[in-house]
């Protein structure tokens, strides 16, 4: 039976900025669902929600007590993302939770706690997940046909300032609100590679502070992780002029590459000479986002039994060792394992 509009789930997008816009728009054109926001910015909220033709809720805690929302999509600054997961977790709510998953452990056992007792989907926002030569890749990897994978390189950048204008007046600008390129660029990257590997186990950091104007936090990083038993350099910079992100792997069978810029992935298997490539056809980026929103959707119908393809909160914790291993070996200079 189709549902009509007073049968759709409510979701409420927490966090008006420029990401909490974007999910706001993509879970709109999913047309699933019905969309409202809230933040404590009277001007930015009334903005938002004029554009987008939605109910303003200008309290979050009023908001839940008035309303029962199915869903929340939480786009605050990354510190408050743990407290905003448990009072969503107590309303029943199903979550959505913007990368990172925090700033720090403190409250994520907490957290875990109210997400098992409401027995909701919840997922974090890493939409690497849902690209589609990156979920073909982890697929392929799952097979087997690489053999034991064993070593993997990573290396992206790209002009921030050309992408995110501005980054010296928002989160990017603190650590403690989860800026640098540690918590908010290469992190994606880390994660998607603990989802190809399995997780960071060592991690040495060297980042510094070299382009960028206006702030003092990390803006190129160079990483030697252990996954276990894959060795992995990866290296991001947020100056550079291209913006490219590609990856490979070398397994004992073959090697497989993944080229983000060019929206494709491929194999060149032993024996093989030429890499053999499967490309996408060009995609716009909110067609990334509504693909995220409606596995998102998916997760809370539960489709079929199907997994989700999204990040799991405990993936999303996994990650957050990851930032937090990188920044200590960044501040102290030393190898950090992860527990």
């Amino acid at each position: 039976m189709a549902q009509t509009s007073s049968t759709l789930p409510r979701i409420l997008v927490v966090g008006c900025g420029s990401i909490g816009e974007r999910h706001l728009r993509c879970f709109q054109a999913t047309k699933r669902c019905k969309v409202e926001v809230c933040d404590a910015n009277a001007t930015l909220l009334h903005t938002v929600a004029e554009r987008y033709a939605v109910k303003a809720q200008p309290d979050f805690a009023a908001a839940l007590k008035s309303s029962r929302y199915d869903a929340l999509v939480i786009c605050t600054p990354a510190q408050t993302h743990l407290l905003i997961a448990r009072q969503g977790a107590e309303h029943g709510a199903a979550l959505l939770i913007e990368k990172p998953l925090s700033t720090s452990l403190d409250g994520v056992e907490e957290t875990r706690c109210a997400i098992e007792r409401s027995g909701r989907h919840v997922a974090v926002a890493y939409v690497y997940h849902v690209f589609p030569w990156i979920l073909a890749a982890q697929e392929f990897v799952k097979t087997g046909a690489l053999g034991r994978v064993l070593h993997a390189t990573l290396c992206a950048g790209q002009h921030f300032p050309t992408f995110r204008p501005a980054y010296r007046d928002i989160y990017y600008a603190k650590r403690e609100t989860g800026g640098g390129c540690i918590q908010d660029a290469i992190t994606h990257a880390m994660n998607a590679m603990e989802w190809l590997l399995g997780p960071a186990t060592r991690v040495f950091c060297d980042a510094s502070h070299q382009m960028l104007e206006g702030v003092t936090v990390e803006d190129t990083v160079n990483l030697s992780v252990r996954h276990d038993n894959v060795l992995v350099s990866y290296a991001m910079n947020q100056f550079q002029t291209p913006n490219e992100l590609a990856f490979t792997l070398h397994g004992e069978k073959g090697s497989l590459s993944v080229e983000h810029h060019h929206r494709r992935w491929g194999t060149m298997m032993r024996g093989e000479t030429e890499w053999s490539w499967r490309t996408t056809p060009p995609l716009e980026r909110d067609d990334l986002f509504i693909a995220q929103a409606n596995a998102f959707l998916d997760g809370m119908d539960g489709m079929e039994g199907k997994p989700s393809p999204l990040c799991t909160f405990e993936e999303g914790v996994q990650t957050l060792k990851f930032n937090l291993a990188a920044l200590r070996s960044m501040d102290s200079g030393l190898p950090v394992t992860i527990s």
